[in-house]
């Protein structure tokens, strides 16, 4: 045991060595931001209004080869062949590639790509809104690395912002639009270890009601975090491993409510009847929490109890326009990433249709003309459809041929490596003997592993709105908020907004000058 736990010092120290001088410094990262910025602003601009609102649709381990299984299968839902749909980010005008490595990994986690999307600086995997001087674990290296994201900078521009996940609220992508950690797993203090504690750092959980208190809308998962250890959670009164978790005995949704201003309405819902039966314009804040943990898997939600995807975004919007400013929105499809990992491809595949479905509706509520709407990936996954299908093949079907080398069927969809690794009497599983449509079904791998693993190929960004346009060709991860931030006019980069790009409305006047002159 001992020889273990050496072995892991070693990995790690290893790791962090392996990160340059200059990466640990968050200003290598904006500077080299601002130059990807410089030289996207020489290419021909179209819409250049300032974005009053800001949607970043965030699909966990949503890489190319999901989107376009995913495009598949929402137009075979549809009843067609599937390959000519059109997925709803895929009707965005501009179109980049985002690297995703972290700055200690090759192949990424969601924790160090969330610090790169959302703050704008590459991180070390496994930690949140802090720098790669911040090792995992190590709490006592957390302290003056913090870095801050593109939900506090609309924030401080007097914007309303919002949260929206189908994972727990307290999980890598939406921790890192608030929290700063050395470990993304801290979701409460009972799940940090004693140094960690001793060393005052704060689990997510806490950083969520106190780090930014006045974030507007916050809808998800996560109840658990939030409630004292053994408390009994309100949907699932006697399962034990739904109770709370926190070791400080605090009720975390009351400290929300108490960090209120007077005369504030903040409501907590924790079911979609109660969620939908909001009058909105009587609410200036909401959390949502509707599962103990993460969300259920959209073919498996129980539409009683929990809202959709959908639901939730349509309801964070309308909550957020009523702020004049505008506002900055998160929407994670956070359990596409662990559709993957369980490697049951149906799961991961009908929650990437349903984040596109949000997309769509997000379009419709709101204008390209003052709204900037970016879609994007944290990472991909080891995921591949192939075979040689024929058009209109089943995304979930069998290849029309047998390997030539055991004489099996095969389904197009497989993994590279994950749980679907599975051997009958010395040879490969034949699939024809089971049912490979159902939900569950987890896809052959090449390599048996217990959770299938992410993918280190580049990840799709769909753009459309003012300035989408300066996403464009290959870029790095962390150029994403800053390019977001320079259409908004928020953030540190503000020097073009006072005789540069103008709001939509103002660009009206001239001609209503005109009018008035003509008349």
């Amino acid at each position: 045991m001992k020889a273990l736990l050496l072995l892991l010092l070693f990995a790690q120290l290893c790791s962090a060595s392996l990160v340059p001088e200059r990466e640990k410094d968050p200003e290598y990262w904006r500077r080299q931001a601002q130059e990807t910025l410089r030289n996207a602003l020489r290419l021909q601009r179209l819409n250049q209004n300032v974005a009053k609102n800001l949607i970043l649709f965030l699909g966990d381990g949503m890489g190319v080869s999901t989107v376009t299984a995913a495009r598949i299968l929402k137009g075979q839902l549809q009843h067609g062949q599937g390959e000519e749909s059109l997925l709803e980010m895929e009707k965005f005008p501009y179109v980049a590639l985002a690297k995703t490595y972290n700055t200690n990994a090759q192949v990424p986690d969601s924790a160090g790509t969330a610090t790169a999307y959302l703050c704008g600086v590459k991180a070390n995997e496994g930690t949140l809104g802090v720098s790669a001087g911040v090792t995992r674990d190590r709490c006592n290296t957390t302290k003056g690395q913090e870095v801050t994201s593109i939900l506090r900078w609309a924030k401080d521009a007097g914007k309303a912002v919002g949260i929206v996940t189908t994972t727990r609220v307290t999980h890598a992508t939406p921790s890192a639009a608030y929290a700063h950690s050395a470990n993304r797993d801290w979701y409460s203090d009972g799940e940090m270890p004693p140094d960690a504690l001793e060393g005052g750092c704060k689990d997510i959980a806490r950083q969520l009601v106190e780090n930014i208190p006045d974030i507007e809308v916050i809808l998800g998962g996560g109840r658990k975090y939030m409630f004292p250890k053994n408390a009994s959670d309100v949907e699932y009164p006697h399962e034990e491993k739904h109770r709370g978790t926190r070791l400080d005995r605090r009720d975390l949704v009351q400290a929300w409510h108490n960090a209120k201003p007077p005369g504030k309405v903040a409501k907590y819902v924790w079911h979609r009847r109660e969620l939908l039966a909001l009058n909105l314009s009587r609410v200036d804040f909401l959390l949502g929490l509707f599962e103990p943990g993460d969300m259920v898997y959209e073919l498996e939600r129980n539409n009683e109890t929990d809202p959709s995807l959908s639901e939730m975004v349509a309801v964070a919007i309308r909550m957020l326009q009523k702020n004049p400013r505008g506002f900055f929105l998160l929407v994670e499809g956070g359990r596409i990433d662990h559709g993957h990992h369980e490697g049951k491809a149906k799961q991961a595949l009908h929650e990437a249709v349903e984040l596109d479905r949000a997309i769509g509706l997000a379009t419709r509520l709101t204008s390209a003309q003052d709204t900037l709407s970016v879609v994007t990936a944290d990472h991909s996954h080891v995921f591949t459809f192939g075979g040689y299908t024929p058009r209109g093949n089943p995304i979930f079907g069998l290849a029309p041929m047998q390997s030539d080398v055991d004489r099996k069927p095969f389904t197009s969809i497989l993994y590279g490596n994950g749980p679907g690794y599975k051997i009958v009497a010395g040879e490969r599983e034949n699939v024809s003997a089971v049912d490979f449509a159902h939900a569950d079904y987890q896809a052959q791998s090449a390599v048996p592993l217990r959770q299938e693993t992410h993918g280190g190929e580049d990840v799709a960004v769909f753009a459309r709105g003012p300035m989408a346009h300066l996403l464009h060709g290959v870029h790095e991860q962390n150029y994403i908020p800053h390019a977001m931030a320079y259409a908004a006019c928020i953030g540190s980069n503000r020097g073009h907004c006072s005789a540069g790009a103008r709001p939509a409305a103002p660009l009206l006047l001239p001609f209503l000058a005109l009018l008035v002159l003509l008349c």
